[in-house]
């Protein structure tokens, strides 16, 4: 294929496309250049059907640490290994935006990989990887509805810009990322320092607009150089089986899904499904693709629940749980439900439940982060979300940490983070871990109220409390024979559970204080939603957060005045940088032995902030005294009891403190006139001694004399 080359200017900076010189044996393939940061995209498809009953695509997101002119940190390895928590991140997001424009009922496996090649410290590799990974599969033979585009917003110094650089992002009021087709926004992702609704909103329409100048670009390209596609066999149901499934299921199923229970919802769901697995033996008896026929009778049965549930909610407003479609589940909180903790919250919406627990540490225990877009740097504050398979009723595999659990526990991070107070004002590493006992919906938004409550109960002075809540979409396209124009039926569900998750067109999550937003992240089944749609959703999302917010004040309002008990106590004193060798000691001698012998964590900043950490008051105690006597600076007329160390001709030297001394000149040691300090000194001699002068060079001049001489 000859090179084909696209350039355009966007956000004042150069889009750059090459197509056909890389990867050419893949379905499809382009090279975006962003500034100089440089992504391959590449998107394969396989020959043969998957034997699966759902689309299979998978985005791999390659970040290469040579990108960055970067050796991979490791002392060991120097290699890439696993994916770094950002990457699995961005996989997610490009993964969410593309997911929709596919026809589910393709059964071939479909692989998007976009590779970092080089990344210019300026340009988040992340907007260009998910526009390549539209247009790879826009260029190629693999069936795909695009284009889809995203941009990022942000707001610095009250104005709305596109693509923000990292020197610009922690300036910005908010960084949000906005995906979106021709016609409606399908994805974004955002965490916010808390901004009110209507600034969320006016960012997201502001950066939809933006994106659009990508998407013609796409659809010039593909109109150039695309390939046709290819005529898959997409899986498509029996006829005559969907009705005998349906006619079967359907009057049972309306009972079922009403039942306000999640047990009895499960076990209702698991009896009519085996009751209609009966029901076929007896249909099918002796046919040859029994098997077959069940399976794709189990298919059919989601979705007739599927459909259903839609009708139901988008004529008669009703749920499966009977609420309305504004209204919370029942919600419970609860602060130090377990001993010996330094902060707990027991979080729980309907059969939702999160229990999260606050630890806090030594400055010195902040995590390391390095990847290819962050130098090495400190991280005081992680939430981690844990999903164990009992929380649904499932036996599986413990341990591992999933691409879901790093992604609603970074969700979750996002929302609290701009609550932590600062290390000044409190000077701890600070871990939350929110373990979800029992999930039925929005358990990344419990794990935000969990966290606040467990930070509150352990002291922990954050800026105000956080809630969040997932909301829902149940939509209607028009009929084709409805008339140009109209518009969709639609209806928006708070605090969606269940079916209404699992079968929902859209999964909002929107976290925040009482003043505004803090996180949000939407994901959606359809083409998408208008900035219509989502301010209404955002304004029925702050009434819930407010409810929300009120119930768990019940349980605790304002941070603890103190600390737990179990906590330990982190003091912070300031020396002089130059005396921070002092403190530490040839080879952390020092230091090592303050610390062997007071039970205590120290910490070093190169400012000369010195943070002492202990749950023993008396160890803490000793080794600030201990510290203050190593770096403790003189001043003339000071006094001291101090030890001869050496003996010259011309005087002796003193030691007045641990690891300083002075010198005593031989006319200071004595009143009338002495030779030698010999004379009247030995060495290891315990003297009284005033500090007479600091010379220009800060050499300590001692006397022996008295004040009065």
């Amino acid at each position: 294929m000859k090179v084909k080359t696209y350039k355009e200017d966007f956000a004042g900076r150069p889009l750059l496309v090459e197509i056909g010189r890389l990867a050419g044996q893949a379905n499809g393939s382009c090279r975006v250049q962003y500034g100089e940061s440089t992504v391959l995209v590449t998107a394969t498809m396989s020959e043969r059907e998957k034997d699966a009953d759902y689309f299979p695509l998978s985005v791999d997101y390659e970040e290469k640490y040579y990108a960055a002119g970067k050796i991979k940190g490791s002392r060991w390895i120097k290699r890439e290994t696993r994916p770094s928590d950002e990457a699995i991140l961005t996989g997610r997001l490009i993964d969410r935006s593309i997911r929709p424009r596919f026809d589910h009922n393709i059964r071939n496996e479909v692989q998007i990989v976009p590779t970092v090649l080089t990344f210019d410290s300026i340009n988040d590799p992340d907007i260009p990887a998910l526009f390549g990974a539209s247009l790879a599969l826009m260029i190629s033979d693999i069936p795909f509805d695009g284009p889809i585009s995203a941009v990022r917003v942000g707001r610095v110094d009250g104005k709305l810009i596109a693509n923000p650089t990292y020197e610009e992002r922690p300036k910005s009021d908010f960084d949000i990322v906005v995906a979106g087709t021709a016609n409606k926004i399908n994805m974004i992702e955002a965490g916010a320092k808390i901004v009110p609704e209507k600034d969320i909103a006016e960012a997201v329409e502001y950066g939809f607009k933006e994106l659009q100048k990508l998407n013609k670009l796409q659809e010039k390209i593909a109109e150039e150089i695309g390939t046709a596609k290819k005529t898959l066999n997409i899986f498509a149901h029996d006829e005559a089986l969907k009705k005998m499934v349906s006619d079967f299921v359907a009057p049972k199923l309306e009972k079922v899904l009403y039942t306000p229970h999640k047990q009895a919802y499960v076990e209702g769901l698991k009896k009519t499904q085996a009751e209609l697995g009966e029901y076929l033996s007896t249909q099918f008896t002796g046919h040859p693709e029994l098997d077959k026929k069940i399976k794709e009778a189990n298919l059919i049965f989601e979705e007739e629940i599927d459909r259903i549930v839609h009708k139901n909610i988008l004529e008669g407003e009703k749920r499966p749980d009977g609420r309305k479609i504004d209204e919370l589940r029942a919600i419970s909180a609860e602060i130090a439900v377990l001993p010996h903790s330094h902060g707990t919250g027991l979080f729980q919406r309907g059969t939702t439940q999160a229990l999260s627990s606050l630890t806090l540490a030594a400055p010195g225990m902040e995590q390391w982060i390095e990847t290819m877009e962050i130098n090495l740097t400190k991280k005081r504050f992680m939430h981690h979300y844990v999903f164990p398979p009992f929380s649904v009723g499932e036996v599986g595999r413990i341990g591992f940490t999933g691409r879901r659990e790093i992604g609603h526990g970074a969700l979750a991070e996002r929302a609290l983070e701009p609550l932590i107070p600062s290390k000044e004002e409190f000077p701890y590493t600070i871990r939350v871990v929110s373990e979800i006992l029992s999930s039925n919906g929005s358990s990344s938004m419990a794990s935000v109220c969990g966290a606040s409550l467990a930070m509150m109960d352990g002291g922990v002075p954050i800026k105000a409390p956080a809630a969040g809540i997932a909301m829902g979409l149940m939509f209607e396209p028009p009929s084709p024979k409805a008339s140009e124009g109209q518009a969709p039926k639609y209806k928006i569900l708070t605090d969606i559970q269940g079916p209404e998750d699992h079968h929902g067109d859209m999964d909002m999550k929107v976290a925040g204080t009482r003043d505004g937003i803090t996180a949000m992240q939407m994901d959606v089944k359809v083409e998408g939603i208008g900035i219509e749609v989502l301010e209404k959703v955002l304004a029925q999302t702050k009434q819930a957060r407010l409810e929300i917010l009120e119930q768990m004040s019940k349980a605790i309002s304002t941070p603890r005045p103190e600390l737990s008990v179990y906590a330990p106590r982190v003091k912070i004193i300031k020396i002089n940088p130059e005396k921070i060798r002092t403190v530490i000691g040839p080879q952390g001698k020092v230091i090592n032995e303050i610390i062997d012998k007071t039970g205590v964590q120290i910490d070093i900043e190169d400012d000369g902030s010195v943070f002492i950490t202990s749950i023993d008051p008396e160890g803490m105690g000793k080794a600030i005294k201990w510290i203050e006597e190593l770096t403790y600076e003189a001043k003339p007329g000071d006094e001291f009891k101090g030890q001869v160390t050496r003996l010259m001709d011309f005087g002796a030297f003193v030691e007045f403190k641990p690891g300083q001394e002075g010198m005593v000149h031989v006319s200071e040691i004595a009143g009338e006139h002495i030779r030698r300090p010999a004379d009247i000194l030995k060495l290891g001699q315990v003297v009284h001694v005033w500090v007479k002068n600091i010379d220009e060079y800060g050499r300590i001049n001692l006397t022996m004399r008295s004040r009065n001489n």
